[in-house]
C-alpha cells in the first residue's frame, strides 16, 4: 500500500512544513506515505472561485491513477474517530490498495474531485484552513498507525 496526500498549495508556512515533516517521517515506512503539493490556481478579480477550484481539481485528478482508491477530505464527509481510521488503514493494507487523500485549496475541492472520490472523510464539522488540514491529517495517520501497532502514542 502507498498512501499519497495530494494537496493544493506549494508555499506553506514553516510551521506547516515542520509539522508535516515530523509526522510524515514516522509513517513513510509503515504507510508508504508521500505528499504531493500542487500549485494553487492564480486568483484574480476577474476569475471566480469556481474557476480556480475547477483548475485545481484538474491538477489533482491528473495525479490520481485509475486504480487508486480516492478519499476526499471535506467538511460534509463521514467523520471518523481514530480507531475507525486505523481500521480503514488496515483494510486498505490488507487489500494492497494505493490510497490518495485529496485536500483542496482555499476554495475547497472541485465537483470532479468529489465525483471521483470513492469515499469522503471529514476532519471536523468546522471549516479548516487547507494548510492546517495537512498537519492534522498526517498526525492522525501517525496516530492511527500507532494504535494499530499497539504503540502508546494513542491514548483514548
Amino acid at each position: 500500500m502507498k498512501l499519497k496526500l495530494i494537496s493544493i498549495g506549494t508555499k506553506m508556512p514553516r510551521w506547516v512544513q515542520e509539522g508535516v515533516d515530523e509526522y510524515s517521517k514516522r509513517i513513510v515506512g509503515d504507510l508508504g506515505f508521500s505528499l504531493l503539493e500542487l500549485p494553487m490556481a492564480k486568483r484574480t478579480k476577474a476569475q471566480s472561485p469556481e474557476v480556480c477550484r475547477e483548475k485545481e481539481g484538474e491538477a489533482i485528478l491528473a495525479s490520481v491513477q485509475d486504480a487508486d482508491y480516492v478519499v476526499s477530505l471535506e467538511v460534509l464527509g463521514r467523520p471518523l474517530d481514530t480507531p475507525a481510521l486505523a481500521a480503514r488503514l488496515e483494510h486498505f493494507k490488507s487489500q494492497g490498495r494505493n490510497i490518495c487523500l485529496l485536500v483542496g485549496g482555499p476554495d475547497g475541492l472541485s465537483k470532479a474531485c468529489a465525483a471521483r472520490a470513492d469515499e469522503s472523510w471529514s476532519l471536523s464539522a468546522m471549516t479548516l484552513p487547507h494548510p492546517l488540514v495537512r498537519v492534522i491529517m498526517v498526525e492522525q495517520l501517525y496516530r492511527a498507525s500507532s494504535l494499530s501497532k499497539g504503540h502508546p502514542y494513542h491514548r483514548a
